[in-house]
């Protein structure tokens, strides 16, 4: 099917939540006939309003399903935005042929879109970056029976449920259950209840004296082999290096071709013979 629905092309939810949550409420189910419609003409038609039909018409199913990814955090709109676009991508392979509901095909979709998003804005530092760790990431919480820590049982019978090692189920709770630092966060402001970030335990070498010293000595001479090299080229060359690379307001190899009264290639001609020498004269003060 070469049909491919554009996410600009459906509302999103946007900064107003609540508008947008009345809105798409307020959209009728499609009868079994009407979806079935809507899906034969836009498989085999490549029919874009069919496509906007059947995305309209079950953006409410979105919500529902957004709604229980609400404990991680991060804003409901975003979240339903990204089981839109999981949505479209569904109904874009849908194929009425296969006897499923459109909703039934699409959870799947949804789902992988809204896990992706939670997986990259959740925290900081990557998390679940295996297929186990993202089981464990999106069914750890649900089968605790507390907010306490894991007992050795709890943790075995998880494992054993979804079939991941018990020292990844113990890690996965760890995970979950800290909080990340910014490597550079801002120095403390002089509570010794404060933490300092990793950053400031690092030497900082950019203001060592002798690196300081070392870098100005080496500027000023190389400054002053490059103004003896310049001294040494004609004044044509010299003059064309100067106002080519030199100057705050360069000039072009058209204008210095107009003044020179020859060709632009020839300035250019001038100019990469003029750096040849130039270098060669610099390696040779060095």
């Amino acid at each position: 099917m070469g049909t491919s629905l554009q996410p600009s092309q459906i509302n999103s939810p946007g900064k107003d939540i609540e508008s947008y949550l009345s809105s798409v409420h307020s959209i009728p189910i499609l009868t079994k006939e009407q979806e079935q419609e809507l899906a034969l003409k836009l498989y085999e038609e490549d029919d874009l309003d069919a496509a906007r039909q059947l995305v309209i018409h079950h953006l409410r199913f979105v919500v529902h399903i957004a709604r229980s990814y609400q404990g991680y955090g991060l804003p409901l709109g975003d979240i339903i935005q990204e089981g839109n676009v999981g949505l479209m991508k569904a109904v874009d392979k849908y194929d009425p042929h296969r006897g499923v509901k459109v909703v039934s095909f699409a959870v799947h979709w949804i789902k992988a879109e809204i896990h992706e998003y939670i997986l990259k804005n959740w925290r900081l530092v990557k998390i679940a970056t295996t297929k186990a760790q993202r089981k464990l990431f999106f069914n750890l919480r649900s089968k605790k029976k507390s907010l306490d820590w894991l007992t050795k049982d709890e943790a075995e019978k998880i494992a054993s449920d979804l079939n991941v090692e018990v020292k990844d189920v113990l890690h996965m709770e760890n995970r979950l259950s800290s909080n990340d630092s910014s490597f550079d966060a801002p120095a403390p402001s002089g509570d010794d209840d404060e933490v300092m970030s990793p950053s400031q335990y690092l030497e900082d070498k950019r203001f060592d004296p002798e690196v300081i010293v070392a870098s100005e000595q080496a500027d000023q001479v190389n400054k002053e082999e490059l103004i003896s090299a310049l001294r040494m080229l004609d004044d044509r060359s010299k003059d064309i290096l100067q106002r080519r690379y030199l100057t705050d307001d360069k000039a072009t190899l058209h204008e210095l071709a107009d003044e020179y009264n020859v060709s632009a290639e020839r300035v250019r001609q001038i100019e990469n013979s003029a750096l040849k020498k130039l270098k060669s004269l610099m390696v040779d003060f060095a």
